[in-house]
């Protein structure tokens, strides 16, 4: 069990330390320095960023913190990510950022001081603190790895740094009005202004942040474009490794395996857990269990996406044939789903609601779904509000915002968002899908059990929108040529 020994994370099964040991580690270490030029990647974009936060809150401190650490097993931790509005506003984004905080003092009528408060990589010597690097388990340097030190920090960022036990003493000063961000279990409990609790939602402050970061610059969308390269390849890689994985008896898991290896090697890992859904797990929306195995005659949804280093994420999703070829009625369905896709896809442009996709890529699965006879209403009556029928075989929205979460800017206001105009800029997926559960009764056999998503990675342009995710084929034609051509 992990405990606290002087101050340390040290486990119950740790050797005790003998004072000759202690001293003997305190001695004779060369220095290390990080790169005196080490910026973090598009440095130059960052203090916009805290100024237009600034602005939406003048004369108050606003805390951000990147968030903590949460136990996965005894004394392992789950690797840690830190909170996207965190990294939007300085840049970092490793696993060494846990507990750090970014604080936006007020500095007059307008502005901000922006102070980042962390630890500070471990000190070595005999004093209290010098055992730190080689005998703490969570932050110890020699168990995780080396952090910067203060100056080193300031060099990384261009921000003023301080230690995380200053934090605690800003916080028992002059308390200006303090917002702490939601979503975040940070340092600073909103509600006292001390450290150590969980932080109350600040709904203003997050909604303003996710709302900030709806329109990405020329950088961010070249990040987004590096996730879906790299995505791209894990895809090619999955479909290379079908034989391998369609002899294994939990071949869903191998088809995860080799899709996570791509976006660990490339980029920080997956952008989310990666959805390998063969047969019928495919009408389960986020099948992420997958310990199914895989039958050739059925189809594999693919729902997946590199997050890269600066934490900017791609999410695609491809519904492939296991034999390499579309049966007439997985093609079918496969084709409706296109079409809708397609109609989606046509509708992104500035100045367009964002809900137009969605009703444009609705209207033709409505009026597909009435053409089979399984609608046995009309489309335009299935579509009104009051009704929505369609919807059995939908189950969910066609598509969201992208960037640093795969699901991003969801704080933002709905007048912003759901119910706001698309602009230049915005970066979103376009995903209809048709999900035909195996136990569906006003299905015809031969339907029931299928699951087809068709996804793409879209950037708004000044006249429509440009499709990011290209690279990956759409149509059943192509998507079969392509398998035949990766496995041959």
């Amino acid at each position: 069990m992990t405990h606290r020994q002087t101050g340390l994370t040290t486990g119950s099964h740790d050797l005790p330390v003998s004072p000759a040991l202690d001293a003997f580690m305190g001695t004779r270490w060369a220095p290390t320095p990080l790169p005196a030029d080490l910026r973090v990647p598009g440095h130059d974009r960052f203090p916009g960023r805290r100024a237009r936060l600034s602005a939406a809150f003048p004369g108050e401190r606003l805390i951000v913190p990147a968030g903590r650490l949460k136990v996965r097993c005894n004394d392992l931790d789950h690797r840690f990510r830190p909170h996207s509005a965190y990294a939007w506003l300085t840049g970092l984004t490793g696993e060494d950022q846990a507990d750090h905080v970014l604080v936006l003092e007020p500095a007059g009528p307008e502005g901000h001081d922006p102070i980042l408060y962390l630890r500070p990589r471990s000190p070595r010597g005999n004093d209290a603190n010098g055992t730190e690097f080689y005998r703490d388990r969570r932050y110890g340097e020699f168990w995780v790895g080396r952090r910067p030190d203060l100056a080193e920090a300031a060099q990384l960022t261009g921000l003023r740094t301080e230690h995380l036990d200053g934090l605690g003493k800003l916080l028992d000063g002059p308390q200006p009005p303090t917002r702490v961000l939601a979503g975040t279990d940070g340092l600073v409990d909103e509600a006292t202004g001390r450290p150590g609790g969980h932080s109350r939602a600040d709904g203003e402050l997050a909604a303003v942040l996710s709302e900030l970061r709806l329109v990405k610059d020329t950088w961010e969308i070249d990040q987004l474009q590096l996730a879906v390269d790299h995505t791209v390849l894990g895809f090619q890689d999955v479909v290379r490794a079908l034989p391998t994985a369609l002899r294994h008896h939990r071949g869903e898991r191998w088809i995860e395996g080799v899709f996570d290896l791509r976006a660990r090697a490339e980029g920080n890992g997956t952008a989310y857990t990666t959805i390998a859904a063969s047969g019928a797990h495919a009408c389960v929306l986020h099948w992420i269990r997958n310990d199914g195995a895989l039958d050739p005659g059925s189809l594999l949804l693919l729902d997946a996406g590199v997050e890269t280093d600066t934490l900017y994420a791609a999410d695609i999703t491809r519904t492939l044939p296991l034999s390499g070829t579309f049966t007439p009625v997985q093609r079918q369905a496969y084709d409706l789903v296109l079409a809708a896709q397609t109609a989606g896809i046509a509708a992104l442009r500035p100045g367009a609601r964002f809900r137009d996709f969605h009703r444009a890529a609705m209207r033709v699965i409505a009026e597909g779904l009435a053409d089979w006879g399984i609608l046995r209403i009309p489309a335009e009556q299935a579509l009104a509000d009051d009704n929505g029928r369609y919807r059995r075989y939908t189950l969910c929205g066609s598509g969201h915002m992208l960037g640093l979460d795969y699901h991003d800017c969801a704080r933002a206001r709905a007048d912003r968002y759901l119910d706001g105009t698309l602009e230049e800029g915005m970066v979103l997926t376009v995903e209809p899908g048709l999900y035909l559960q195996p136990d569906d009764e006003t299905l015809p056999l031969e339907l029931r059990g299928l699951g087809i998503r068709i996804e793409d990675d879209l950037v708004i342009t000044s006249d429509g929108a440009r499709l990011m995710s290209n690279a990956l084929p759409r149509t059943a034609e192509a998507i079969e040529s392509w398998m035949a051509g990766l496995l041959s």
